[in-house]
């Protein structure tokens, strides 16, 4: 099994969504589908701008027992491995703390997704899996509960964020359409309190500006 181009995507993934602020330190991780017996996914505790091909796990995704790579997987392998289970037209998952989505994580409330270019990726509206520990069987279990076919961002409370696609690059975009979505929602909530408590309006403009920043 010659898996080295698929290890090689995942660190220039990491590096990207690095650069794009949604991975920062250690935090974030990804898996990539290698066949229908297996995944590649992000080492533990690795910084991902000294990560190596050589340093991403193969993993068997019946079981999630390492077949390849030097460092320890990492602890939301369980996580990707119930989407990669259960949506077999995936190829992609990617589980990030972005900074926005994270922020409506926070929440615990769906997202209703407008029509137009954001609902054909994401879905028409994007669920929230309830919190549990990270790298928990338990919170596989409650992101497994809200899969569905049509979507592919997800909410996970008080935890981030995961989002899939076909292939890395529409994994990507989902990422980046989910930011989208979600700066677009809070500043509607601001614009409404800002509008209900005029008191409130200053503060509340210095949010809006940080996030059109």
């Amino acid at each position: 099994m010659n898996t080295q181009n698929i290890r090689q995507t995942v660190v220039e993934l990491c590096i990207e969504l690095s650069h794009r602020g949604h991975f920062s330190g250690t935090g974030g991780n990804i898996a990539l589908r290698i066949d229908a017996e297996h995944i590649a996914v992000t080492p533990s505790a690795t910084d991902y701008l000294t990560m190596t091909a050589a340093d991403v796990c193969v993993l068997r995704l019946a079981d999630l027992r390492q077949v390849e790579g030097s460092k320890s997987p990492s602890v939301e392998s369980g996580l990707h491995a119930q989407v990669l289970r259960a949506r077999p037209d995936v190829q992609a998952s990617v589980h990030t703390h972005q900074p926005v989505a994270s922020a409506c994580a926070l929440l615990g409330r769906p997202l209703e997704v407008p029509p137009g270019p954001l609902r054909r990726l994401l879905g028409e509206r994007i669920p929230v899996a309830g919190y549990a520990p990270s790298g928990s069987g338990w919170l596989s279990s409650k992101l497994a509960r809200q899969l569905r076919p049509d979507t592919n961002a997800y909410l996970m409370l008080n935890h981030g964020v995961l989002c899939c696609g076909a292939t890395s690059d529409a994994a990507l975009q989902a990422v980046e359409d989910l930011e989208t979505l979600c700066k677009s929602l809070l500043l509607q909530r601001i614009a409404a309190r800002g509008e209900r408590e005029p008191f409130m309006q200053a503060a509340l403009r210095r949010v809006a500006d940080a996030l059109t920043a």
